[in-house]
């Protein structure tokens, strides 16, 4: 699958997506392990499944939705994304990011990514809530790579600013008791050994999951204004006491999802 013919499966699912309006929505949410059910709280919503839209691939991953809702938050049109697919599971980095390209070449500017990840600060705990100010790629793939194609961004994108301070701070006024810190990006499915972990926090991460990067990587390459939250489920290996088990980040986002319910409501109701 060469990148030249990526442009014409956005193209499609574009089409398909035309009835939803998704030019009008202000802001696109993916949603992480254990928050898919937000996309049930929107008013007026409309949705589709993942496996209905042309070339979109579907999450196969327990806690993860498989649906685009678009519906309305304190009077603001959003779209969420119940779930997304990850490398993991088989699928290439271009299929990773085609629902958020999708979105974003419908002509949606604004992205709020969110996911379950492993706190690596020691004065993190389960629920906290991360605002993501940078990244780290450490899964060794890209969705840029490959032909160039221009209607997907530069060949070269800068990255000094992926993460939209200015959008970022308006998450803080909505919860002044969110952490602050850098993502870290791996490619999984196994967590992460003590040994990487402490390699991570060394690097200045402050958390560390197996999603949202690439996402982010393709989305600036768009030109697309991004914020990213990520859900604190656990410590990551060797700053807790147990071993690390899938049903805490389900049950972590199951607890924290009315938290969330609130910041992402307040954000949208202090979009400019």
């Amino acid at each position: 699958m060469g990148i030249a013919n990526e442009t014409a499966r956005l193209d499609a699912a574009v089409a398909a997506l035309e009835p939803l309006g998704l030019a009008t929505c202000e802001l696109a949410i993916v949603l992480g392990s254990g928050l898919k059910d937000f996309g049930a709280k929107l008013d007026a919503r409309r949705s589709v499944a993942f496996a209905e839209v042309p070339h979109w691939p579907a999450p196969k991953v327990e806690g993860h939705g498989g649906e685009l809702v678009v519906g309305e938050v304190g009077g603001k049109r959003i779209a969420c994304l119940t779930g997304r697919v990850h490398l993991y599971e088989g699928w290439s980095p271009t299929e990773a990011v085609r629902a958020v390209r999708t979105l974003r070449r419908a002509g949606i500017e604004r992205f709020l990514l969110t996911n379950a990840a492993g706190g690596l600060q020691e004065s993190m705990q389960a629920g906290d809530l991360m605002a993501i100010e940078d990244h780290l790629n450490l899964t060794g793939s890209s969705p840029l790579l490959g032909p160039h194609e221009p209607a997907l961004g530069p060949r070269f994108p800068d990255q000094s600013q992926v993460w939209d301070a200015e959008l970022r701070g308006r998450l803080f006024r909505v919860d002044g008791k969110l952490k602050c810190g850098v993502y870290a990006g791996l490619l999984g499915p196994s967590y992460e050994t003590p040994a990487e972990v402490r390699m991570l926090a060394s690097l200045g991460a402050g958390a560390v999951g197996m999603s949202t990067v690439h996402e982010a990587i393709a989305l600036n390459a768009m030109g697309a204004h991004l914020a990213g939250i990520s859900l604190i489920s656990n410590l990551a290996a060797g700053m807790s006491a147990g071993p690390l088990d899938h049903r805490e980040v389900i049950e972590a986002g199951e607890q924290a999802a009315r938290r969330m319910e609130a910041l992402v409501r307040g954000l949208c109701a202090n979009l400019p």
